[in-house]
Protein backbone atom coordinates (compact mmCIF):
# COMPACT_ATOMS: atom_id res chain seq x y z
CA UNK A 1 0.00 0.00 0.00
CA UNK A 2 1.09 3.90 -0.18
CA UNK A 3 1.11 4.74 3.20
CA UNK A 4 4.51 3.47 4.93
CA UNK A 5 3.88 1.10 7.36
CA UNK A 6 6.66 0.95 10.31
CA UNK A 7 7.26 -1.68 12.93
CA UNK A 8 9.27 1.12 14.89
CA UNK A 9 12.98 0.13 13.26
CA UNK A 10 12.70 3.13 11.11
CA UNK A 11 11.90 5.45 14.08
CA UNK A 12 14.64 3.53 16.24
CA UNK A 13 17.46 4.62 13.75
CA UNK A 14 16.31 8.08 12.90
CA UNK A 15 16.53 9.02 16.49
CA UNK A 16 19.86 7.36 17.49
CA UNK A 17 21.20 8.82 13.80
CA UNK A 18 20.25 12.46 13.87
CA UNK A 19 18.39 15.15 15.76
CA UNK A 20 17.86 18.65 15.80
CA UNK A 21 20.81 21.29 14.80
CA UNK A 22 22.79 22.96 17.65
CA UNK A 23 21.87 25.97 15.86
CA UNK A 24 19.26 27.61 18.13
CA UNK A 25 19.20 31.02 16.20
CA UNK A 26 15.75 32.35 16.21
CA UNK A 27 15.59 31.07 12.17
CA UNK A 28 15.26 27.20 13.53
CA UNK A 29 13.93 27.95 17.15
CA UNK A 30 11.28 25.70 17.85
CA UNK A 31 7.91 27.47 19.16
CA UNK A 32 5.26 25.61 21.07
CA UNK A 33 1.56 26.38 22.47
CA UNK A 34 -1.11 24.17 23.51
CA UNK A 35 -4.70 24.50 22.93
CA UNK A 36 -7.64 24.99 25.37
CA UNK A 37 -8.54 21.40 24.18
CA UNK A 38 -5.40 20.07 25.06
CA UNK A 39 -3.59 19.58 21.80
CA UNK A 40 -0.12 20.31 21.81
CA UNK A 41 1.42 22.00 19.00
CA UNK A 42 5.23 22.39 17.25
CA UNK A 43 5.96 25.11 14.69
CA UNK A 44 9.73 24.37 13.19
CA UNK A 45 10.15 27.59 10.99
CA UNK A 46 12.09 26.99 7.61
CA UNK A 47 11.51 29.78 5.11
CA UNK A 48 13.24 28.69 2.57
CA UNK A 49 10.95 27.58 0.12
CA UNK A 50 7.20 28.12 0.31
CA UNK A 51 5.89 24.72 1.50
CA UNK A 52 5.06 23.13 4.79
CA UNK A 53 4.94 19.28 6.13
CA UNK A 54 1.71 19.04 8.21
CA UNK A 55 2.02 16.24 10.75
CA UNK A 56 -0.46 14.78 13.50
CA UNK A 57 0.90 12.34 16.43
CA UNK A 58 -1.35 10.50 18.09
CA UNK A 59 0.14 8.92 21.56
CA UNK A 60 -1.40 5.45 20.56
CA UNK A 61 0.16 2.20 19.30
CA UNK A 62 0.33 -0.93 19.25
CA UNK A 63 1.89 -1.35 22.90
CA UNK A 64 -1.88 0.68 23.99
CA UNK A 65 -3.97 -2.74 22.51
CA UNK A 66 -6.16 -4.44 24.70
CA UNK A 67 -5.48 -8.24 25.08
CA UNK A 68 -6.13 -10.23 21.73
CA UNK A 69 -7.21 -6.85 20.15
CA UNK A 70 -3.15 -6.70 18.33
CA UNK A 71 -3.72 -5.17 14.92
CA UNK A 72 -5.70 -2.64 16.09
CA UNK A 73 -3.55 0.59 15.81
CA UNK A 74 -2.04 -0.71 12.42
CA UNK A 75 -5.70 -1.20 10.91
CA UNK A 76 -6.83 1.92 12.03
CA UNK A 77 -4.09 4.07 10.13
CA UNK A 78 -5.67 2.59 7.07
CA UNK A 79 -9.36 3.18 7.97
CA UNK A 80 -8.08 6.57 8.69
CA UNK A 81 -7.84 7.39 4.86
CA UNK A 82 -10.98 6.03 3.85
CA UNK A 83 -14.30 7.60 4.43
CA UNK A 84 -16.02 10.45 6.78
CA UNK A 85 -19.11 12.22 7.03
CA UNK A 86 -17.71 15.03 4.43
CA UNK A 87 -15.08 12.75 2.82
CA UNK A 88 -15.61 9.77 0.29
CA UNK A 89 -14.14 6.54 0.24
CA UNK A 90 -10.86 7.47 -1.51
CA UNK A 91 -11.37 11.54 -1.54
CA UNK A 92 -8.88 12.13 1.01
CA UNK A 93 -5.94 10.96 -1.51
CA UNK A 94 -7.01 12.44 -4.37
CA UNK A 95 -7.53 15.98 -2.64
CA UNK A 96 -3.98 16.23 -1.55
CA UNK A 97 -2.77 14.65 -4.95
CA UNK A 98 -4.69 17.12 -6.85
CA UNK A 99 -2.87 20.34 -4.82
CA UNK A 100 0.39 18.93 -5.84
CA UNK A 101 1.02 17.21 -2.43
CA UNK A 102 2.47 14.42 -0.69
CA UNK A 103 0.81 11.93 2.06
CA UNK A 104 2.04 9.51 4.27
CA UNK A 105 1.50 7.39 7.54
CA UNK A 106 2.93 5.20 10.18
CA UNK A 107 2.31 2.95 13.30
CA UNK A 108 5.03 2.34 15.81
CA UNK A 109 4.49 0.34 19.36
CA UNK A 110 4.18 4.07 20.92
CA UNK A 111 2.17 5.87 18.27
CA UNK A 112 0.60 6.53 14.84
CA UNK A 113 1.49 9.52 13.01
CA UNK A 114 -0.05 11.19 9.58
CA UNK A 115 1.97 13.73 7.58
CA UNK A 116 1.13 15.58 4.15
CA UNK A 117 3.57 17.81 2.77
CA UNK A 118 1.90 20.66 0.33
CA UNK A 119 2.60 24.33 -0.87
CA UNK A 120 1.87 26.88 2.05
CA UNK A 121 -1.47 28.11 1.17
CA UNK A 122 -3.08 24.83 1.35
CA UNK A 123 -1.87 24.19 5.03
CA UNK A 124 -5.45 25.26 6.70
CA UNK A 125 -6.87 22.53 3.87
CA UNK A 126 -4.85 19.90 5.75
CA UNK A 127 -5.86 21.03 8.84
CA UNK A 128 -9.49 21.01 7.93
CA UNK A 129 -8.96 17.27 6.53
CA UNK A 130 -7.05 16.08 9.19
CA UNK A 131 -9.38 17.83 12.21
CA UNK A 132 -12.72 15.90 9.61
CA UNK A 133 -11.03 12.72 10.18
CA UNK A 134 -10.50 12.93 14.16
CA UNK A 135 -13.65 13.78 14.71
CA UNK A 136 -16.34 12.34 11.82
CA UNK A 137 -14.88 9.22 10.28
CA UNK A 138 -17.26 6.44 9.57
CA UNK A 139 -17.38 2.98 10.80
CA UNK A 140 -19.72 0.36 10.40
CA UNK A 141 -21.23 -2.85 9.69
CA UNK A 142 -21.11 -3.14 6.06
CA UNK A 143 -19.48 -5.76 4.52
CA UNK A 144 -18.08 -3.59 2.03
CA UNK A 145 -17.35 -0.57 4.28
CA UNK A 146 -14.26 0.51 5.53
CA UNK A 147 -13.36 -1.22 8.33
CA UNK A 148 -13.62 -4.76 6.91
CA UNK A 149 -12.47 -4.36 3.78
CA UNK A 150 -9.25 -3.03 5.35
CA UNK A 151 -8.93 -5.33 8.25
CA UNK A 152 -8.62 -7.92 4.85
CA UNK A 153 -5.90 -5.43 3.40
CA UNK A 154 -4.33 -5.89 6.60
CA UNK A 155 -4.98 -9.58 6.54
CA UNK A 156 -3.31 -9.46 3.38
CA UNK A 157 -0.76 -7.21 3.68
CA UNK A 158 0.66 -9.21 6.58
CA UNK A 159 0.81 -12.04 4.35
CA UNK A 160 3.09 -10.29 1.56
CA UNK A 161 5.26 -8.20 3.97
CA UNK A 162 6.07 -10.50 6.80
CA UNK A 163 5.11 -13.88 5.84
CA UNK A 164 6.08 -14.28 2.77
CA UNK A 165 9.49 -12.66 4.03
CA UNK A 166 12.07 -14.89 6.03
CA UNK A 167 13.86 -12.24 7.44
CA UNK A 168 10.66 -10.83 9.18
CA UNK A 169 9.17 -14.22 9.85
CA UNK A 170 12.88 -14.69 12.11
CA UNK A 171 12.65 -11.39 13.80
CA UNK A 172 9.14 -11.94 14.93
CA UNK A 173 10.23 -14.65 16.16
CA UNK A 174 12.94 -13.08 17.96
CA UNK A 175 11.05 -10.46 19.33
CA UNK A 176 8.38 -11.90 20.64
CA UNK A 177 11.06 -13.79 22.99
CA UNK A 178 12.58 -10.91 24.07
CA UNK A 179 9.96 -8.69 24.78
CA UNK A 180 7.80 -11.79 25.76
CA UNK A 181 5.22 -10.30 28.48
CA UNK A 182 6.08 -6.74 27.62
CA UNK A 183 3.73 -4.50 25.40
CA UNK A 184 6.39 -4.58 22.71
CA UNK A 185 6.18 -8.62 22.57
CA UNK A 186 3.84 -8.46 19.38
CA UNK A 187 4.43 -7.18 16.03
CA UNK A 188 2.69 -3.71 15.02
CA UNK A 189 0.75 -5.41 12.49
CA UNK A 190 -0.46 -7.79 14.66
CA UNK A 191 -1.52 -11.70 14.89
CA UNK A 192 -3.29 -12.78 12.25
CA UNK A 193 -6.72 -14.52 13.93
CA UNK A 194 -6.41 -11.83 16.32
CA UNK A 195 -6.81 -8.86 13.41
CA UNK A 196 -9.31 -11.16 11.86
CA UNK A 197 -11.73 -10.92 14.64
CA UNK A 198 -11.18 -7.38 14.92
CA UNK A 199 -15.25 -5.83 14.66
CA UNK A 200 -16.22 -2.20 13.64
CA UNK A 201 -17.28 -1.47 17.53
CA UNK A 202 -13.77 -2.45 18.37
CA UNK A 203 -12.70 0.17 15.86
CA UNK A 204 -15.53 2.63 17.49
CA UNK A 205 -14.25 1.87 20.59
CA UNK A 206 -10.59 2.72 19.98
CA UNK A 207 -11.20 5.72 17.77
CA UNK A 208 -13.37 7.34 20.58
CA UNK A 209 -10.75 6.95 23.14
CA UNK A 210 -7.57 7.58 21.57
CA UNK A 211 -8.16 10.02 18.60
CA UNK A 212 -9.34 13.09 20.70
CA UNK A 213 -7.26 16.28 20.75
CA UNK A 214 -5.79 15.81 24.14
CA UNK A 215 -3.94 12.93 22.94
CA UNK A 216 -2.55 14.27 19.60
CA UNK A 217 0.67 16.43 18.87
CA UNK A 218 0.27 18.91 15.84
CA UNK A 219 3.96 19.40 14.35
CA UNK A 220 4.30 22.06 11.59
CA UNK A 221 7.94 22.35 9.67
CA UNK A 222 8.25 25.07 7.03
CA UNK A 223 7.12 28.40 5.67
CA UNK A 224 5.17 29.47 8.57
CA UNK A 225 5.20 31.44 11.77
CA UNK A 226 3.96 30.49 15.19
CA UNK A 227 1.54 33.20 15.25
CA UNK A 228 -0.15 31.30 11.55
CA UNK A 229 0.07 27.97 12.95
CA UNK A 230 -1.85 29.33 16.13
CA UNK A 231 -4.64 30.81 14.22
CA UNK A 232 -5.31 28.06 11.62
CA UNK A 233 -4.71 25.60 14.56
CA UNK A 234 -7.54 27.44 16.52
CA UNK A 235 -9.73 27.39 13.24
CA UNK A 236 -9.82 23.85 12.53
CA UNK A 237 -8.15 22.17 15.35
CA UNK A 238 -9.60 24.38 18.41
CA UNK A 239 -13.20 23.91 18.10
CA UNK A 240 -13.07 19.99 18.86
CA UNK A 241 -14.16 18.44 22.20
CA UNK A 242 -12.06 16.29 23.53
CA UNK A 243 -13.26 12.72 24.41
CA UNK A 244 -12.63 12.89 28.16
CA UNK A 245 -11.48 9.25 27.97
CA UNK A 246 -7.71 9.60 27.78
CA UNK A 247 -6.07 9.41 31.26
CA UNK A 248 -2.78 9.94 30.03
CA UNK A 249 -1.45 6.53 31.35
CA UNK A 250 0.07 4.02 28.75
CA UNK A 251 0.98 0.62 28.79
CA UNK A 252 5.06 1.10 29.32
CA UNK A 253 6.83 -0.98 31.87
CA UNK A 254 10.44 -2.38 32.09
CA UNK A 255 11.74 -4.34 29.72
CA UNK A 256 12.96 -7.61 31.54
CA UNK A 257 16.23 -8.81 31.31
CA UNK A 258 16.93 -11.99 28.71
CA UNK A 259 16.85 -15.12 31.88
CA UNK A 260 18.65 -17.45 29.62
CA UNK A 261 20.12 -17.52 26.17
CA UNK A 262 18.59 -19.22 23.54
CA UNK A 263 18.78 -19.90 19.60
CA UNK A 264 16.05 -19.64 16.83
CA UNK A 265 16.33 -20.44 13.49
CA UNK A 266 14.46 -20.07 10.38
CA UNK A 267 15.08 -21.64 7.10
CA UNK A 268 13.08 -20.78 3.57
CA UNK A 269 14.20 -21.87 -0.08
CA UNK A 270 14.04 -17.72 -0.81
CA UNK A 271 17.29 -17.51 1.48
CA UNK A 272 20.24 -17.28 -0.99
CA UNK A 273 23.31 -15.97 1.93
CA UNK A 274 22.76 -17.22 5.93
CA UNK A 275 22.95 -14.32 7.98
CA UNK A 276 23.68 -14.98 12.12
CA UNK A 277 22.41 -12.26 14.39
CA UNK A 278 22.77 -12.29 18.07
CA UNK A 279 20.44 -10.11 20.50
CA UNK A 280 21.45 -8.54 23.52
CA UNK A 281 19.54 -6.20 25.97
CA UNK A 282 20.09 -3.53 25.11
CA UNK A 283 18.66 0.38 26.28
CA UNK A 284 16.55 3.12 25.03
CA UNK A 285 17.07 7.13 24.83
CA UNK A 286 14.28 7.81 26.68
CA UNK A 287 14.81 5.08 29.46
CA UNK A 288 18.46 6.17 30.21
CA UNK A 289 20.15 8.93 27.47
CA UNK A 290 23.48 9.51 28.76
CA UNK A 291 23.90 5.32 28.81
CA UNK A 292 22.42 5.34 25.25
CA UNK A 293 24.29 7.63 24.15
CA UNK A 294 27.48 6.21 25.00
CA UNK A 295 26.06 2.92 23.77
CA UNK A 296 25.20 4.33 20.30
CA UNK A 297 28.94 6.14 19.71
CA UNK A 298 30.50 2.72 21.05
CA UNK A 299 28.60 0.54 18.25
CA UNK A 300 29.30 2.58 15.62
CA UNK A 301 32.88 2.14 16.68
CA UNK A 302 32.47 -1.37 16.57
CA UNK A 303 29.96 -2.23 14.02
CA UNK A 304 28.74 0.84 12.27
CA UNK A 305 29.56 0.49 8.77
CA UNK A 306 32.71 -0.67 6.78
CA UNK A 307 35.59 1.85 8.56
CA UNK A 308 34.26 0.10 11.81
CA UNK A 309 36.33 -2.47 13.44
CA UNK A 310 34.47 -5.64 13.35
CA UNK A 311 33.86 -5.18 9.55
CA UNK A 312 38.05 -4.70 9.06
CA UNK A 313 38.71 -7.42 10.67
CA UNK A 314 36.44 -9.93 9.83
CA UNK A 315 35.77 -8.83 6.25
CA UNK A 316 38.91 -7.08 5.01
CA UNK A 317 41.25 -8.51 7.14
CA UNK A 318 39.86 -12.46 7.65
CA UNK A 319 37.91 -12.58 5.02
CA UNK A 320 35.65 -14.80 7.04
CA UNK A 321 32.38 -12.90 6.67
CA UNK A 322 31.23 -10.85 3.43
CA UNK A 323 29.60 -8.48 6.47
CA UNK A 324 29.56 -7.21 9.95
CA UNK A 325 28.23 -4.91 12.22
CA UNK A 326 26.35 -3.80 15.50
CA UNK A 327 23.12 -1.93 15.58
CA UNK A 328 21.07 -0.82 18.88
CA UNK A 329 16.97 -0.13 18.47
CA UNK A 330 17.36 3.21 20.87
CA UNK A 331 14.41 4.83 19.72
CA UNK A 332 11.32 3.43 21.20
CA UNK A 333 10.48 4.49 25.07
CA UNK A 334 11.36 0.79 26.19
CA UNK A 335 14.38 -0.78 26.42
CA UNK A 336 15.06 -2.46 22.92
CA UNK A 337 17.87 -4.83 21.84
CA UNK A 338 21.71 -4.39 20.70
CA UNK A 339 22.03 -6.74 17.76
CA UNK A 340 25.46 -8.41 16.93
CA UNK A 341 25.30 -9.54 13.22
CA UNK A 342 27.19 -11.38 10.39
CA UNK A 343 27.20 -13.09 7.16
CA UNK A 344 29.67 -15.68 6.54
CA UNK A 345 31.62 -15.81 3.57
CA UNK A 346 31.10 -18.56 0.57
CA UNK A 347 32.56 -22.00 1.97
CA UNK A 348 32.74 -20.83 5.61
CA UNK A 349 30.33 -22.88 7.68
CA UNK A 350 28.38 -20.33 10.14
CA UNK A 351 30.01 -22.26 12.93
CA UNK A 352 33.49 -21.52 12.30
CA UNK A 353 32.57 -17.65 11.25
CA UNK A 354 30.31 -17.43 14.72
CA UNK A 355 33.70 -18.41 16.57
CA UNK A 356 35.44 -15.82 14.59
CA UNK A 357 32.90 -13.00 15.47
CA UNK A 358 32.91 -14.03 19.08
CA UNK A 359 36.34 -14.24 19.43
CA UNK A 360 37.02 -10.62 17.39
CA UNK A 361 34.52 -9.09 19.96
CA UNK A 362 36.59 -10.62 22.43
CA UNK A 363 39.92 -8.91 21.49
CA UNK A 364 38.36 -5.97 20.97
CA UNK A 365 36.84 -5.22 24.23
CA UNK A 366 39.75 -6.46 25.85
CA UNK A 367 41.87 -4.22 23.91
CA UNK A 368 39.78 -1.02 24.17
CA UNK A 369 38.77 1.92 21.36
CA UNK A 370 41.52 4.59 20.01
CA UNK A 371 40.18 8.32 20.58
CA UNK A 372 40.77 9.04 17.21
CA UNK A 373 38.15 6.04 16.16
CA UNK A 374 35.41 7.49 18.97
CA UNK A 375 36.01 11.07 18.23
CA UNK A 376 35.60 10.52 14.57
CA UNK A 377 32.02 8.94 15.82
CA UNK A 378 31.06 11.61 17.81
CA UNK A 379 32.00 14.70 15.26
CA UNK A 380 30.01 12.02 12.36
CA UNK A 381 26.86 11.92 14.73
CA UNK A 382 26.54 15.75 15.50
CA UNK A 383 27.32 16.56 12.05
CA UNK A 384 24.53 13.90 11.26
CA UNK A 385 22.13 16.46 13.40
CA UNK A 386 23.15 19.10 12.45
CA UNK A 387 22.48 18.42 8.62
CA UNK A 388 18.86 16.97 9.32
CA UNK A 389 17.89 20.56 9.61
CA UNK A 390 18.12 20.67 5.77
CA UNK A 391 14.84 17.81 5.84
CA UNK A 392 11.60 19.54 7.11
CA UNK A 393 10.26 15.99 6.84
CA UNK A 394 13.46 15.00 9.14
CA UNK A 395 12.50 17.77 11.70
CA UNK A 396 9.07 16.67 11.96
CA UNK A 397 9.65 12.97 12.21
CA UNK A 398 12.49 14.00 15.17
CA UNK A 399 9.98 16.50 17.48
CA UNK A 400 7.02 14.45 16.48
CA UNK A 401 8.65 11.05 17.47
CA UNK A 402 10.32 11.99 20.62
CA UNK A 403 6.96 13.90 22.22
CA UNK A 404 4.95 11.19 21.19
CA UNK A 405 6.98 9.05 24.02
CA UNK A 406 7.30 12.01 26.56
CA UNK A 407 10.51 13.22 25.51
CA UNK A 408 11.90 17.21 26.30
CA UNK A 409 12.19 18.87 23.24
CA UNK A 410 15.42 20.35 25.35
CA UNK A 411 16.90 16.79 24.23
CA UNK A 412 17.03 17.39 21.05
CA UNK A 413 18.22 20.73 20.70
CA UNK A 414 21.49 19.45 23.36
CA UNK A 415 21.93 16.35 21.33
CA UNK A 416 25.16 17.71 19.08
CA UNK A 417 26.55 18.68 22.35
CA UNK A 418 25.60 15.65 24.21
CA UNK A 419 26.96 12.95 22.06
CA UNK A 420 30.65 15.10 21.47
CA UNK A 421 30.79 14.88 25.09
CA UNK A 422 31.17 11.24 25.49
CA UNK A 423 34.19 10.09 26.21
CA UNK A 424 36.17 6.76 25.23
CA UNK A 425 35.80 5.65 28.43
CA UNK A 426 32.11 5.83 28.51
CA UNK A 427 31.70 3.93 24.99
CA UNK A 428 33.97 1.13 25.47
CA UNK A 429 32.01 0.86 29.11
CA UNK A 430 29.17 0.79 27.51
CA UNK A 431 29.42 -2.16 24.96
CA UNK A 432 31.33 -3.64 27.61
CA UNK A 433 28.41 -3.98 29.42
CA UNK A 434 26.08 -4.69 26.74
CA UNK A 435 28.29 -7.74 25.08
CA UNK A 436 29.46 -9.34 28.84
CA UNK A 437 30.61 -12.30 28.64
CA UNK A 438 28.21 -13.65 31.23
CA UNK A 439 24.91 -12.03 29.50
CA UNK A 440 22.50 -14.02 27.99
CA UNK A 441 21.17 -13.52 24.55
CA UNK A 442 19.04 -14.64 22.02
CA UNK A 443 21.17 -16.10 18.99
CA UNK A 444 19.04 -16.21 15.74
CA UNK A 445 20.52 -17.81 12.44
CA UNK A 446 19.02 -16.61 9.07
CA UNK A 447 19.49 -20.38 6.64
CA UNK A 448 18.21 -21.44 3.59
CA UNK A 449 16.42 -24.79 3.20
CA UNK A 450 17.67 -27.77 3.84
CA UNK A 451 19.72 -29.33 0.44
CA UNK A 452 19.92 -25.37 -0.78
CA UNK A 453 23.28 -24.39 0.40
Amino acid sequence: MKHWISGGLTAAIALSGAAYADDTSDAWAPETFTLENGMDVVVLPDHRAPVVTHMVWYKVGAADEDPGKSGIAHLFEHVMFKETDDIADGEFDSIISRLGGQLNAFTSWDYTAYYERVAKQHLGKMMELEAERMTDLIIDEDPEGSFITERDVVREERRQTLENSPNAVLREKVLAEFWKGHPYEITVIGRMDEVEALSPQDGIDFYKKFYSPENAILVVAGDVTGEEVKTLAEQHYGQIQPSGLVDGTRKWTDVAPLSETMEITHSDPKVRQPVWYRYFNGTSQKRDKEFALALEVGLEVLGGGNTSLLYVALVEDQKIAVNAGTFAWTGLHDEGPAVLYATPSPGVSMEDMEAAVTAELSSLLEAGFADEDVERVRNSLAAEAIYARDSQQSMANLFGSWLAIGGDIEDLLSYPDDVRSVTTEQALAAVRKVFAEDNHYIEAQLLPAQGEL
